[in-house]
Formats: structure tokens, sequence, C-alpha cells
């Protein structure tokens, strides 16, 4: 099998270093050159052919998001942002992903070379990953937003789960929701710096009131709650009312926020009231989680193959039969209404 072509492009020669012996490290991917600015960069990209990209945000003579705009409408290709650990960093990596990148890794604030080989073997899978991806050019219409739709009670709940191409499917969904539908319930396996500016993002392109979750905040239909990035999203109840519960446990399947711990508390505490999802991502967290919700009778969908960026999650529920049915991405809200009624 042919190794995958690697450029990497950082205005650091320090991280260009770094992450060519990282990556160079996996026999299935091969560095095929570096570059320090976008200039340069664009004449590599010609002469190199490369399969991946990995992408600093903050570039000299060029900015990444201008390059990666020009790059994605002229010569799409899968794309890995570099980030920093910052709220600025998580603002334009967001941008970056609506503009077409795939995925994202954060650098280190110190101590760059021991912050970066601590999670070689991520960044490794991450650019694997991305090698099997199907480029997307951004830019897709608004959709128009889903009219009112009589729901039986107010306690019910729609639960997300989402790991890599999550941000902009998660976002597709909700700007397809009505302002008074169900409350809903997000993980994203986001870093702790990005889940604030991501719930941000949401809320400026949804009807629905999108906001970081509190610990004990009362969920509420017509809004919409994201795990913060380094705790887990649980639901308690108390009464009539549902809650939020944020918990510092162990990660599960590797992430905290975990999908899995999310959906196994839904389970335990709403069952026949939740309508869940997995959307697009790496890995398996969730899939069980979405199998535990189909047993305590809640409705249970997967995003379908075609439409995600990377068919793991969304393809391990589906494997173990955990969801219903599996659904494209632009039909997915209509799916988890229509299933309220």
């Amino acid at each position: 099998m042919s190794r995958l072509k690697v450029l990497i492009v950082d205005d650091s020669a320090l991280i260009r270093q770094l992450m060519t012996e990282i990556l160079s490290a996996d026999p299935e991917l091969e560095v095929v050159g570096s570059a320090p600015d976008p200039l340069i960069a664009r004449e590599k990209i010609k002469q190199l052919n490369p399969d991946v990209l990995t992408l600093d945000v903050e570039m000299p003579r060029m900015d990444g998001l201008t390059f990666l705009e020009n790059l994605m409408r002229l010569r799409p290709m899968p794309v890995l942002m570099v980030s920093s650990l910052t709220e600025a960093g998580a603002d334009v990596t967001l941008q970056a992903l609506e503009l077409g990148a795939v995925d994202f890794v954060t650098k280190p604030k110190l101590d760059v070379s021991a912050g970066l080989n601590a999670y070689a073997e991520l960044l490794r899978e991450k650019v694997r990953t991305l090698g099997r991806v199907r480029p997307r050019s951004a830019g897709a219409a608004a959709p128009q937003r889903l009219v009112r739709r009589p729901y039986r009670t107010t306690d019910q709940i729609i639960a997300i789960g989402a790991s890599t191409g999550g941000t902009e499917a998660i976002r597709a969904v909700l700007e397809r929701m009505p302002a008074d539908a169900p409350a809903v319930v997000i993980t994203q396996h986001i870093p702790a710096a990005f889940s604030a500016p991501f719930a941000a993002r949401l809320d400026r392109s949804s009807a629905m009131s999108v906001c970081e979750a509190d610990d004990g905040q009362q969920i509420l239909p017509g809004h919409a709650y994201v795990a913060p990035g380094d705790r887990h999203l649980l639901i308690a109840r108390s009464g009539a009312r549902y809650l939020c519960r944020l918990s510092d446990g162990p990660p599960q399947n590797r992430h905290r926020p975990s999908v899995e711990a999310m959906f196994d508390s839904l389970a335990a505490h709403a069952g026949p009231n939740v309508v869940a999802t997995i959307l697009t991502g790496m890995g398996e967290d969730g899939a069980r989680g979405l199998l535990t919700l189909r047993e305590a009778g809640a409705r249970t969908f997967a995003q379908d193959e075609a439409s995600s960026v990377v068919w793991g999650m969304p393809g391990a529920a589906f494997k173990l039969g955990a969801c219903e049915r599996v659904v494209p991405l632009d039909a997915m809200a209509q799916a988890l209404l229509d299933a309220l009624e």
C-alpha cells in the first residue's frame, strides 16, 4: 500500500521539525515536504501533490484562513489545522472548519517539544484518518428553518454526539431547528478552550438559544447545551425537571467529554423521552450508549456514511444495531423532530 503524502505548513522551524519526526515514525505516512508560509506552500502543493496538508492557523505573508479558502476553491484536499490553545485560536479554527478543513490539533503553549510528543499518536491517527476523507468545499446555502411542529410533552430531549467533522455537522442540524424545539444536549469532542466559542458560534447561527452547559442548569425547551471541553455532560432528574450535571470523572473511550457518558445518563433518567443521534466522528465513542438508549425506549439515529466526514462513530453504532436507521445529514433535523411526534 502506498504511503500517504503529507505537507506541513507552519512558520515555526521547530514545529515543522517536530511534526516531521512524529509523522515520519508512522509507516503509513510520508512527509514529502514542509513550508514556512502559504506562498511557498502553494508552490510545494503543485510540485509534491500531497494527500494531506497540516496548516498553522497564524501565518506570515498570508493568513491561514485566506490560504485555506483559496485552496478549497482551487484544489480541495484534506486539511488538519494546527491551532494555539487560546480563545482567538479557537475562533479561527472554527472558521477554518467552516471553510472546509476536516479536523484540528492544538499546539501546547509551553514546552512545545514535550507537548507535541505527548500526543504524537493522536496526531498520527488524525493524519491517517484524513487520508481516507473526501475533501469538501464550503459555503453551502443556509437551510430554511423548520416550521413549528406539535410536540407531545415539554420533557422531551434531543441528544447529539459527534467528533471529527462534528462542529459543522452539529451546526447543520441546529440551523434547521425551530426556536421552540425541544431541548438539545450536545457532546462534541473538543478542547476546553474551544467549547465556549463553539457554543457561541452555534448560538449565532441557530434560532435556538445555545450555551456551554453549567452544572445544575435546568434543561429547557428552545435551548441547546454544549458539553464543556474537559467535562462530561450528564443529565439528572430533579422532580419533573431535567438538569445538566458536569463531571470530572475519568475519560470514557479516551474522551472527556464522552458521548457514551451523556447517552448512558440519558438512558438512566430520560429513556423513552429521548431522541438521539450520532454524527460524524473517529472511533466508537457513543455507539454502546446509543444501544443502551434504544433499549431504554429512546428513538435512535446515526448519520449515513455518504454525508459523514468520518463514518467511525456512526458506523460503529450501525454495526451494533444501536440506531433504528441511518439518515443523511441534511435530513437529520427533520428525522429527529418527526420522531418526537
